[in-house]
């Protein structure tokens, strides 16, 4: 008897132990009052078995409907040349289609994209650029991931928005115990146990505090969902071993999302879809842990003389300026309301107004709940930034190069001598003069990709590099070509089997253009033993067309003219 009672005392031990180890529950707070707008909630960066998630379109819609969402954006891989679905209401959620682009210096996330005249690859700044020439809208993926070729890296070059918070990046971080805590509580309490692995990117949050005082960046929470974890690695989502299916689609919609709030949905697909994607381009948008309190909703405006605006807006500043932030918030909410980064007023309870000065400033706005997890705690609400008294477009970057004054000529008119072709095993390219009464003679360059993808196809022009190039620190030329493309522009040290490589990217079309390469822009072409190559040693200026950014099979042709270098 005295055994069975102490079996059952250490039982009940261990049963209050694992109860207590349980994360809290959600908190249920009243619904919004019929004075306030609901604002339209969503969830964006969903993977789906087109790439590496493990449902369909309308898998996501259902887990999205289950979990009180209005709309979900599908982001899976791709390099754009792929026709996006147009806006389609599924299970009564609007299902909107973008893509995540893979670069050299992470992944970005393109809504509003139509389809790329040819894949989307290579240097981060060139995919930017491509997605702003085609009219879509770029944001920085998991710029805070600890896996590097996730992480995003180029900061000096704009974009349109980022992922201050991304579920695939919080669980990186945490250790061993947070992650088997989770996976054995999350059975039970689903939500709340990925809530467990949320911690406040501080890294990230400065980075965008000081791009905004520069620019205007939209800042979301992506979800990140793959509905997929892989066994072999730990949680991998990206593993195509034996895996589990979860976290579900349905838990990680109601982990957080993303709230609209001043949107209303027609029931038209297609409009709506442009509505959505406008509100968050022009950054009327906010983020909601769910999982820590439910339903959450913000009201952040500031007012100038007559001008009022809210989160994501410009405000001239026409005099005094009244910042206010009104919420249906629980008695023990800590609203902190930050300048350019920094905390200016903090208040408990459901509003706060705050008199600002008259220097522009950034201001946004988090909530903050007692016992939000993460150490430092994950920030319930976040607002995009009010621009007061600054313009938000992003002041020219000075040239810190002068004007040329010396120009060595490599091409003009006549021959190209010593111009040569280089390609793959199964790839063409044709070098030809062609001449016109008007321009003179160009050089024509007629190429041809061929053969598998894996052989690495390439068709390149080949330029003598010459002896002068060395004195000079660009090169310029004129170039078109029969259709839009990119042209990877090389210099080439001849030192090992294939040479070391540095480059740059360029953009072509049927306009003739007049393009500038500075030298010490260039970047490594794979392995380089220097960061920047020795000029004096460079042997070849080559013109490339390869797989990066041209798919196999396509052929075309670029006209080049005004070969020179110059300083």
């Amino acid at each position: 008897m005295l055994k069975r009672l102490s079996l059952l005392i250490v039982l009940a031990a261990a049963g209050a132990a694992w109860y207590l180890a349980l994360p809290p529950r959600a908190r249920a707070l009243p619904p919004l009052p019929s004075s306030v707008h609901a604002p339209v909630r969503g969830a964006i960066h969903i993977h789906t078995r087109r790439s590496d998630g493990t449902g369909t379109m309308d898998d996501v819609a259902a887990a999205a409907a289950r979990a009180g969402l209005t709309f979900v954006i599908v982001t899976d891989h791709g390099d754009a040349t792929r026709t996006a679905e147009p806006p389609r209401y599924r299970q009564g959620v609007l299902s909107i289609d973008a893509v995540e682009i893979s670069t050299e210096g992470g992944h970005v996330v393109a809504l509003d994209l139509p389809k790329a005249p040819y894949p989307l690859a290579g240097e981060p700044r060139d995919v930017l650029d491509d997605i702003e020439r085609l009219g879509g809208f770029s944001i920085a993926a998991h710029p805070g991931s600890e896996k590097p070729e996730l992480r995003w890296i180029e900061w000096t070059h704009g974009f349109g928005g980022l992922e201050w918070l991304n579920a695939d990046s919080e669980w990186r971080d945490e250790r061993p115990a947070t992650l088997i805590h989770a996976l054995l509580t999350y059975p039970f309490r689903r939500a709340e146990s990925l809530a467990t692995m949320l911690d406040r990117p501080d890294t990230v949050l400065r980075r965008w505090d000081v791009l905004a005082q520069r620019r205007r960046v939209v800042a979301v929470a992506a979800v990140d969902a793959h509905a997929r974890i892989g066994l072999r690695t730990v949680g991998e989502p990206y593993d195509n071993s034996p895996r589990l299916p979860m976290p579900g689609y349905e838990q990680s919609f109601r982990t957080f999302s993303i709230s609209l709030p001043d949107v209303t949905l027609t029931g038209n697909a297609v409009e709506d879809g442009r509505t959505v994607v406008a509100a968050i381009r022009a950054g009327h948008v906010y983020s909601t842990i769910d999982a820590v309190a439910t339903p959450g909703a913000v009201s952040f405006t500031a007012l100038s003389g007559k001008t009022q605006s809210s989160g994501g807006d410009v405000l001239p500043a026409a005099g005094p300026v009244m910042l206010r932030v009104n919420a249906p918030l629980p008695p023990d909410a800590r609203i902190v309301l930050l300048k350019d980064g920094e905390a200016v007023a903090t208040q408990t309870g459901p509003d706060l107004q705050h008199a600002a000065d008259r220097n522009p400033g950034v201001y946004r706005v988090e909530v903050r709940l007692p016992g939000a997890p993460g150490e430092p705690p994950v920030p319930w609400i976040v607002t995009n930034p009010i621009y007061v008294g600054r313009d938000p477009r992003e002041a020219p970057i000075p040239d810190p190069h002068t004007p040329p004054k010396q120009f060595s000529v490599q091409y003009e008119n006549g021959q190209a001598n010593g111009w040569r072709t280089e390609t793959g095993p199964s790839s063409q390219a044709a070098l030809d003069v062609f001449g016109t009464p008007r321009v003179g003679t160009q050089v024509s360059i007629r190429y041809a990709l061929g053969g598998a993808a894996s052989m690495g196809p390439y068709a390149a022009a080949v330029m003598p590099a010459g002896n002068e190039l060395a004195r000079f620190d660009r090169l310029m030329f004129s170039a078109r070509a029969d259709h839009p493309l990119r042209v990877s522009i090389q210099l080439r040290v001849p030192n090992g089997a294939a040479g070391e490589r540095w480059h740059r990217s360029i953009y072509l079309d049927e306009t003739p253009r007049i393009v500038t390469i500075y030298f010490d822009d260039m970047t490594p072409k794979g392995r380089t033993e220097r960061r920047r190559p020795v000029l004096s040693d460079v042997r070849d200026v080559l013109f490339v067309l390869d797989t990066v950014n041209t798919r196999v099979g396509t052929n075309g042709q670029i006209w080049l003219d005004d070969v020179k270098y110059a300083r």
